[in-house]
């Protein structure tokens, strides 16, 4: 395992959601503060706010990736299109591995429905699942980095 990716499945361990464990890893080097990194990526977790979309931790490395490649201007189409292929190239990798890039599917649990977010924490999956797909998403990511 990767610095980065031991350093994100320990923050995410230790109460991040999967997306601020991804983003705050890599907030220093961007000079983005840790507590800016951590409220941007608050809504993100659970596949979006919980209702079971794009896995969390993806979207915390798409952050990252809009970080490294994105540009402020507006008319920058190549880094736009660097970015998005960034991020489609970071989701191709992860459903190879996973089979899927949706937290519902991952977990096997919509967590937008109330019984199966109950019955999801009860059967430990963000403690026993979750873990792997912040690992793959950030080895994946350190790789697109290089």
């Amino acid at each position: 395992m990767s610095n980065a990716a031991e350093e994100s499945v320990e923050r995410f361990c230790d109460g991040c959601s999967c997306s601020q464990a991804v983003l705050s890893s890599y907030a220093d080097r961007y000079g983005l503060e840790q507590t800016v990194a951590m409220r941007i990526a608050a809504g993100l977790g659970g596949g979006l706010g919980r209702m079971g979309g794009t896995c969390g931790a993806l979207t915390g490395a798409a952050l990252v990736l809009g970080l490294e490649n994105g540009s402020p201007d507006r008319t920058d189409k190549l880094a736009k299109e660097a970015t998005y292929d960034a991020v489609a190239e970071l989701q191709r990798r992860f459903s190879e591995r996973h089979g899927s890039t949706l937290c519902r599917d991952l977990l096997q649990h919509d967590l937008s429905i109330p019984q199966q977010y109950l019955e999801a924490k009860a059967l430990d999956l963000f403690k026993t699942e979750c873990p792997a797909f912040v690992e793959t998403t950030v080895e994946i990511l350190d790789d697109l980095l290089q």
